[in-house]
């Protein structure tokens, strides 16, 4: 729910007092048994409910994205799977599909997007976390440039592209093995950086703890850490300072 859209509308006249009352009377949350859809998320904290689609039973997925696509014209599914992809686009032939990130989504064309996130793998076996961080900034109306496969292996290869990193609000750091990319790029800007670990290494590297304990230990300053495989948390955490940097700085908005 937009009440902003929906004050506008009933100032506009193109909605009546009493249509926009029914609308603020529905309860905080729907019941549907094996969910509670949270109806008042976006009022509350500024971004719809996202569905989590991994172990949901088709009928449940699906009854979940009509609820939320009636309420806001768009829906962003996470770790979703080809079958669960195929039965979305049968319902709905505007949703689309990643397999690299498993984002499914139904957005609104010609978003507005503002300011500027960097999303940044040590690999490219980095890339799917990446690319879950980069669809969720982008959905939630940012911009976002990737930059991948530029690790502490090659740092000539981060360097190269320091200056658009630099000039980010927020730089996602997503890196496996022993995860020091998040520390270098913490030492070289002055934006917040989130570090991802992944589960990407090989034995020592613990499906990503050794990532994880590295970045929660850097000692680089500026640097929050989401939990192992998490793109989609960094990507929602991004976008909330990008777009808190933009409310304070007119420049970055575009004319609509």
């Amino acid at each position: 729910m937009d009440t902003k859209a929906l004050l506008e509308k009933v100032k506009s006249g193109t909605m009546t007092v009493e249509e926009a009352e029914s609308l603020l009377r529905r309860q905080p949350f729907e019941d549907l048994g094996y969910a509670k859809l949270d109806n008042h998320r976006k009022l509350r904290s500024g971004a719809a409910e996202v569905v989590f689609c991994q172990g949901k039973a088709d009928q449940h997925l699906l009854s979940i994205f009509d609820r939320l696509y009636e309420a806001e014209r768009e829906v962003l599914g996470t770790r979703a799977n080809e079958q669960q992809a195929t039965l979305i686009q049968t319902h709905y032939p505007d949703a689309s599909f990643d397999p690299i990130s498993h984002v499914l989504k139904i957005e609104k064309p010609d978003k507005l997007k503002r300011g500027l996130i960097a999303v940044c793998t040590a690999g490219t076996a980095d890339i799917p976390v990446a690319e879950e961080a980069a669809q969720t900034a982008e959905f939630l109306g940012n911009n976002v440039v990737r930059i991948f496969d530029v690790g502490v292996s090659g740092l000539h290869r981060l360097l190269a592209r320091l200056d658009v990193i630099q000039g980010a609000n927020c730089v996602i750091a997503v890196a496996g093995m022993e995860g020091a990319l998040a520390s270098v790029i913490g030492g070289l800007v002055s934006k917040p950086v989130i570090a991802v670990p992944t589960s990407v290494g090989y034995g020592a590297s613990m499906n990503g703890l050794s990532a994880l304990l590295t970045m929660i230990n850097s000692c680089a300053n500026g640097i929050a850490t989401v939990n192992i495989d998490n793109g989609y948390g960094a990507g929602y955490l991004a976008s909330q300072i990008n777009l808190a940097i933009c409310e304070g700085d007119h420049s970055h908005f575009k004319a609509e």
